[in-house]
């Protein structure tokens, strides 16, 4: 591998919601600089740097790098990236109206270094959106599935079976984004959201199927096989 495609690997276009922040961070950096230059004012120099540092940040945090998908139609790929803290039955979420039947729900948690993007476990077509308010513990946390702000995703597949995607503020997360519709036909893979900064993206698998990974995996969004459907 050359060097160049190694750096490809860290270092890649930012997520659309970068822009603000980059623009914001941007320009309080090159004004500080200049005015702190211009009136020989130490805070403001300071100001500068740490307003490069933020912007460094956030290039690094939104980064958006492509990801090879498998080719495969039997797969349920990572929604993100980050490793896994749990692995348990459970009921899906009540809002997205799949029935009260246990199935397999796999925690993925995001720590700020984590790719923040959400991918598309598999190709389907987005039956149900529901949005929940809530608070903002530790997403590593159990209970940051029921009681923290979130996102519910679910996916009907061609076969007609049925799986969730939750995507869940954490500590620190103030805002999730969501970049799909009801009826919207998705492939496996595909972005579909982004969470920033800091939180976790829960699986729910459809019933009967079993998760081929473990707790403390690291996950690649897009990537990584959670489960053979």
């Amino acid at each position: 591998m050359s060097l160049l495609e190694s750096l490809k690997l860290v270092v890649s276009r930012p997520h659309p919601e970068a822009r603000p922040f980059l623009l914001a961070s941007g320009a309080a950096s090159v004004v500080s600089y200049l005015l702190g230059r211009k009136l020989r004012c130490p805070k403001l120099r300071l100001l500068g740097h740490a307003s490069t540092g933020f912007f460094g940040f956030c290039l690094y945090f939104f980064r958006d790098p492509e990801r090879v998908t498998p080719a495969r139609s039997d797969v349920a790929v990572a929604p993100a990236d980050g490793h896994i803290v749990s692995i348990e039955k459970i009921s899906p979420p009540a809002e997205l109206g799949m029935g009260e039947t246990p199935v397999w729900r796999i925690a993925t948690f995001l720590s700020v270094l984590d790719v923040h993007v959400n991918r598309m476990p598999a190709a389907g077509t987005v039956t149900r959106i529901a949005y929940h308010p809530g608070l903002f513990l530790n997403a590593s946390l159990d209970k940051a599935s029921e009681q923290n702000e979130r996102n519910a995703l679910s996916l009907t597949l061609p076969d007609g079976r049925m799986l969730a995607v939750v995507q869940i503020a954490g500590l620190v997360a103030r805002r999730i984004v969501c970049s799909v519709s009801e009826g919207m036909q998705m492939e496996a893979g595909e972005r579909f959201g982004l969470i920033r900064f800091g939180s976790r993206t829960d699986l729910y698998l459809p019933p009967g199927v079993e998760p081929l990974v473990a707790v403390g995996q690291t996950m690649v969004g897009g990537e990584t096989v959670m489960a053979r459907l």
